[in-house]
């Protein structure tokens, strides 16, 4: 076999084990399992790992990694192939499996997902949904069982960890808004002679996460105290390789983000000028968030949002990119409550019978259900077009030229949210961000991840906050320092600042992406620009960057250099 061929048979074997992958990619539409996330299902996830490296090791060293043909595609799979296999078998090894409780994208949090990727237009639709309905609870055992496994081998969460996921189950259940839940309201449209036998799935589906949240809060939470927030150097190291595909020199990454920190916030000052003549960040902010522009209903917001990604398709179509079939077609829509407050994409499945779908969680407005439009428009470019949407999308659209797995289980996060930050940048580079109020949340935006890598880094290392800083010099990040840090200079409302410093600190590596990421693929586009003079086309390029697939932050920039 190829490594291409190896890469995408593990696909097809990932895929059959875990329903979770098999409906994101729109395989078996009628499958009703929900996945094993007991100890014996966690160790399946590794042994397929494992073994499909055993195969790649095994392809003849007088080929190199190229296949039989020489094939240079084939090397690129395979180092991908290699890379990504290791990182995930090494988390396995330190135990993080064992003790995945934080507020978003974990193993409950897939339970949930799944429902919002399976089809419910017709009748026959909802015979999957009813089975796996029926066997969420079951599903929900076995993850209290690696947890449990965890808490035997004193492998923890934080004790704030397990109180956030708390929270978020107990909105789940409806207790929190005094609702049926939110299982019983996805059931709801279903047509009524099948509600009966739904009914009452949803709300055994609903009770049995009420008893998860009681076990995480009784039994879990309090194995978990005195558990530190912070990881530590061996345990982020491993989490960055994890989510950049990269070994970081941390003390760099840590020095280039205060550097950047204070370019960032010269820009936000000159930027609150233009706002308000005389203001402050903050009091430009403020400003905004009184006379700015709002929108009123979550509904109403959504459809602003959808002109907003619509709007940019037709502008960028055919003079920054080729967006052509279904690249054309992406969703805004409104995320569930009991959602961490960052908004959030999720891709096509590999037919596009599922488009691709941008959410916008509720915490992004106040009680009053009021939207603050200054605030979300980048972020719309980030999530839509030209940002995760295009580059998945139009991964997904080649994945027969590249490999399935080269686009589906071999995405790197850095590299993924390092294309979304670019493509903001890239809209302010074209001119689409001239209006003070929206440059001034683009500009925000850009501090927010500026502050993830100081404060991610800042608290799992627990670093001391440079000399030359406006900010408590000299002293060590803490929780509270980090969460005083982002409401001074990032300016988030305290239901997202909470989401963002819990995210973190429960997902150790994963927030330095951004701008580590964007950084590869502003570096490479230089480099090329440099490399053809006045052959650089930036189309051409963006379309030649756009196929190439995933790559780590190892590789990432000198592949767009010799685009």
């Amino acid at each position: 076999m190829t490594p291409r061929q190896i890469a995408d048979d593990y696909v097809a074997r990932v895929a059959a084990h875990d329903p979770v992958t098999s409906t994101s990619l729109g395989l078996a539409p009628g499958d009703d399992r929900m996945p094993d996330l007991s100890p014996d299902g966690v160790e399946e996830t590794v042994r397929l790992a494992r073994e499909a490296l055993a195969r790649l090791d095994a392809v003849p060293e007088a080929v190199p990694e190229a296949g039989p043909d020489g094939d240079p595609a084939e090397l690129v799979c395979a180092r991908l192939l290699r890379e990504r296999l290791h990182a995930e078998v090494r988390v396995h090894e330190a135990g993080e499996n064992f003790r995945a409780v934080r507020n978003l994208h974990t193993p409950v949090h897939q339970l949930r997902g799944i429902f919002t990727m399976m089809p419910t237009a017709t009748d026959d639709d909802w015979a999957p949904v009813l089975g796996r309905l029926r066997n969420l609870p079951a599903a929900l055992d076995g993850y209290r069982a690696t947890l449990a496994e965890g808490v035997a081998r004193k492998l923890l969460a934080a004790p704030r960890q397990a109180d956030v996921l708390c929270a978020q189950l107990t909105a789940w259940t409806g207790e929190t808004a005094g609702g049926p839940g939110w299982f019983a309201e996805f059931v709801a449209p279903a047509p009524q002679r099948l509600r009966p036998e739904l009914d009452t799935a949803a709300n055994e589906a609903t009770a049995a996460v009420a008893a998860f949240r009681d076990w995480l809060r009784d039994s879990y939470r309090s194995a978990a105290e005195g558990t530190p927030d912070a990881v530590g150097r061996e345990r982020y190291l491993l989490g960055a390789r994890r989510y950049t595909g990269a070994d970081l020199d941390l003390d760099e990454t840590y020095d280039w983000a205060w550097e950047e920190f204070h370019r960032v916030w010269a820009e936000l000052r000159t930027e609150a000028e233009r706002v308000l003549p005389g203001a402050t960040v903050r009091e430009a902010r403020a400003h905004l968030d009184e006379h700015g522009h709002t929108v009123h209903g979550a509904e109403q917001m959504r459809g602003w949002l959808q002109q907003i990604t619509d709007d940019a398709i037709e502008v960028l179509d055919g003079r920054h990119f080729d967006i052509t079939g279904p690249l054309r077609r992406v969703e805004t829509r409104i995320a569930p409550a009991g959602s961490a407050a960052a908004p959030y994409y999720s891709g096509p499945s590999l037919d596009f019978a599922r488009p691709g779908r941008t959410f916008l969680p509720p915490a992004n407005g106040d009680a009053q259900e009021r939207f603050r439009t200054w605030r979300l428009v980048s972020t719309w470019y980030h999530e839509g077009v030209p940002g995760h949407h295009l580059q998945l999308a139009s991964w997904t659209a080649a994945a027969e030229q590249l490999s399935r797995y080269q686009v589906t289980l071999g995405k790197i996060s850095a590299n993924v949210e390092g294309w979304a930050l670019y493509a903001e940048r890239l809209m302010d580079e074209l001119g689409f961000l001239t209006d003070p109020g929206r440059r001034l949340g683009y500009l925000g935006k850009q501090m927010m991840r500026v502050a993830r890598v100081i404060v991610d880094l800042g608290m799992h290392l627990e670093s001391a906050i440079p000399a030359g800083s406006p900010f408590h010099p000299g002293e060590r990040w803490t929780p509270e320092l980090a969460t005083a840090f982002m409401a001074d200079y990032v300016g988030l409302a305290p239901a997202h600042l909470h989401s963002e410093i819990v995210r973190y600190l429960g997902w150790p590596g994963q927030a330095i992406g951004y701008k580590l990421g964007e950084r590869a693929w502003l570096a490479g586009r230089e480099a090329a620009r440099r490399r053809l003079g006045s052959d650089f086309d930036l189309k051409h390029w963006h379309m030649k960057a756009l196929r190439q697939g995933s790559l780590g932050l190892d590789d990432l920039e000198a592949a767009l250099a010799a685009l």
